[in-house]
C-alpha cells in the first residue's frame, strides 16, 4: 500500500484524519464512543514518504484492530495493543510474498529493505521478525 492507498482506506473506513501537534511522538489515534476513529499527525511527519507511511499505518492499525489503550493501562496491556497495530501496519505495507520476492532479488540488508519498501529501518526490522519468528521483539535478534 502506497501512502495515498492509506488515506483512500482511511476514508472508506471512515477514518478522519486530522493534523495535530505532537512533536513527541509524532501520531495518536482515538475512538470515540460512538466507535469513530480518528487519526492524528503532527505535520513533522507529514512529509510524503517514509515518516507518513510508518506513522500513518500504525494509527490506522490502531483503529482497525480496535487496539487502544489509556494512560492507566499496564505496561503489558500497552504493549500488546501496540503489537496489533505494528502486525495490522506491516502486513499492509510488505506483505509476506514481497519480502520474499526482495530477499530473493538480493535485497538483504536492513537499509536495503528499508529503501525498497520505503519504511524505516525500525519498521523492517518488525516486519522480518513477524515473518521469520512470529512477533515483534525486534529487540532480540537485531
Amino acid at each position: 500500500m502506497q501512502t495515498a492507498d492509506l488515506y483512500a482506506f482511511a476514508e472508506q473506513q471512515n477514518i478522519g484524519i486530522l493534523s495535530f501537534p505532537m512533536p513527541e511522538n509524532g501520531s495518536m489515534s482515538v475512538m470515540l464512543d460512538g466507535g469513530k476513529c480518528y487519526v492524528g499527525l503532527d505535520e513533522g511527519v507529514r512529509d510524503g514518504g517514509v515518516q507518513e507511511r510508518v506513522h500513518l499505518s500504525h494509527e490506522l492499525g490502531h483503529c482497525v484492530t480496535g487496539s487502544f489503550y489509556n494512560i492507566y493501562a499496564a505496561v503489558d496491556c500497552r504493549q500488546r495493543h501496540e503489537n496489533r497495530a505494528d502486525k495490522w501496519a506491516v502486513t499492509a505495507l510488505i506483505p509476506v510474498d514481497a519480502l520474499d520476492d526482495a530477499v530473493a532479488d538480493g535485497c538483504t540488508e536492513v537499509w536495503e529493505l528499508a529503501e525498497r519498501f520505503q519504511v524505516t529501518e525500525e519498521f523492517i526490522r518488525k516486519a522480518v521478525c513477524w515473518y521469520v519468528h512470529g512477533n515483534m521483539a525486534a529487540e532480540l535478534y537485531f
